[in-house]
Parts: structure tokens; sequence; C-alpha cells
């Protein structure tokens, strides 16, 4: 499964027809910009998954809080 999967990637002179396209298509002014872009969407991500994880482990904390009814049954 995972060799289907690798056929499937670009190799080393793939990349650099890739990057030329892109430069031909949007020109060598929009590139740092769209990096820019794509830089912040990247970093406002991880933010979001922190956030999650952050959320996530808080709720676990609280349920595995003994109650006062758990003490007094003890």
């Amino acid at each position: 499964m995972t060799n289907i999967l690798l056929g499937f990637l670009p190799s080393g002179s793939e990349w650099i027809i890739i990057g030329l396209v892109i430069l031909l298509l949007f020109g060598g002014k929009k590139i740092p910009e769209l990096m820019r872009g794509l830089g912040k969407g990247v970093k406002s991500f991880k933010e979001g998954v922190n956030e999650a994880k952050d959320e996530i482990n808080k709720v676990k904390e609280d349920v595995d809080k003994p109650t006062n009814s758990d003490k007094k049954a003890e």
C-alpha cells in the first residue's frame, strides 16, 4: 500500500516543473505574498489545534476529578 502512495508523489525534476508553473502563473512579485498568507494560515491552524487539545485536556481533568459524593462513598 505504501509503495502505491509513494508512486503518486512528485520526484525531484517534477518539483522543478511545478515551481516553474507557479512562477509563470503568479509572477515573482506575488509569490512572497502567497507564501506569507500560507504561513499565516498554517500558524492559525496550529493555534486552533492547540486550543482544541487544551480544551480536551481541561474536560478530561474535570471528568477525572473525584466529586464530594465519591469521597463520602469511601
